[in-house]
């Protein structure tokens, strides 16, 4: 199979594999071993203080030689109003009983302790470290942000749900569009939080591809050679690998979320807005069912720092019914192999699949 393509030629790497930024799942030690293996790999800032940023660049980039990407998320942050405040209290009495109803002790953030990132500071840790390329989700970069990043000769990927999203980020300039299908796991890259559009990414792929004329990444339910070449029949350039990666020797989670992996089924992978706000796709527990059937859901990202604390002490206490582990629908063996070895592999399938069929 011929790999060298736009995406190859805009980054500079041999393959346009693509390791997902999974915010909690990815450590600078994946970053580095996917780019071992030729791909793009990507580190998860999220929301993280813009500090913390330039602590975690400066650790991957001094062992990576090729580019790598920076992902940060496009906060909306809601307004702290009177029916706000009335609904955070109320969702963390609720949270904090359920929490102990199932043996977790748990003190949970006060409103006016939670601090929330403007990503423009983050803007300013990844031009000043000289990053090159950029990638973002939950919405699109104002125009002053894309310019600075554009001036700084930042090549710039951002995240589209819909085929109306995809319009827009090329409208804003934006170089390359990751096309995220129903199916991913992990939070959908959705402008909105809710509703999100409900369309798979076979469906959206080649749409997409018909209404804009950048390179497209692809990225929902990528496990195997086969679903690479179909994203690449329908349109993708590059091909974003994230579930595959989650019991990685780099990843982040721990032995008792990965042992969870072992045994998931199809009826456990569910959307969901219980821990952030934001729908995300994974591994139902105690805690998602709970709170997808009450009114303790607050807006995002509220819900997300206030469930931060659960999730640490859950963690501590190896309670998986009260961790979110996102993992997408695609279900298949999860390996505890190196990120290198499992990309290097994924790639020797699809080139054999690529021999076999041209024979």
């Amino acid at each position: 199979m011929k790999w060298s393509n736009q995406i190859t030629q805009l980054i500079g790497i041999d393959y346009p594999i693509i390791q997902a930024p999974m915010f909690g799942v990815t450590t600078p030690e994946m970053v580095i071993a996917a780019s071992r293996a030729g791909a793009l790999g990507s580190l998860s800032l999220g929301d993280l203080p813009a500090e913390r940023c330039s602590e975690l660049i400066r650790s991957t980039a001094a062992y990576v030689m090729k580019p790598f990407a920076v992902n940060i998320f496009v906060n909306h942050v809601p307004e702290v109003s009177l029916n706000l405040r009335l609904a955070y209290n109320e969702t963390k009495v609720f949270v904090e009983q359920l929490a102990l109803q199932h043996g977790l002790e748990v003190a949970l953030p006060e409103l006016d302790s939670i601090h929330i990132t403007d990503y423009r500071e983050q803007i300013d840790a990844i031009i000043s470290h000289q990053c090159k390329v950029v990638s973002f989700t939950f919405g699109n970069l104002d125009a002053q942000s894309i310019k600075r990043l554009k001036d700084n000769d930042v090549m710039i990927i951002g995240t589209c749900t819909s085929v109306a999203e995809a319009i827009a980020l090329e409208e804003a300039g934006i170089d390359v569009i990751c096309v995220q299908g129903l199916e991913a796991g992990g939070h959908r890259g959705s402008f909105q939080e809710a509703p999100v559009p409900e369309i798979g990414g076979f469906s959206l792929l080649p749409q997409v591809k018909e209404h804009v004329n950048v390179p497209l990444i692809y990225a929902g339910g990528l496990y195997n050679a086969s679903t690479i070449h179909s994203a690449k029949l329908l349109g993708a350039s590059g091909f974003q690998i994230g579930s595959l990666l989650l019991k990685s020797k780099e990843s982040a989670l721990l032995d008792f979320e990965k042992a969870r992996l072992s045994h998931v089924k199809e009826s456990d992978i569910v959307l969901t807005r219980s821990f952030s706000g934001r729908y995300a796709r994974g591994i139902k527990n105690t805690f998602i069912e709970a709170l997808d059937k009450s009114q303790y859901i607050l807006p995002y990202p509220y819900q997300n720092k206030l469930t931060g604390e659960l999730r640490k002490v859950a963690k501590a206490n190896k309670n998986v019914d009260f961790v979110n582990i996102w993992a997408g629908q695609s279900i298949h063996s999860y390996s505890e192999l190196s990120t290198t070895d499992i990309m290097q592999t994924l790639i020797r399938e699809v080139e054999n699949l690529h021999t076999s069929l041209v024979v």
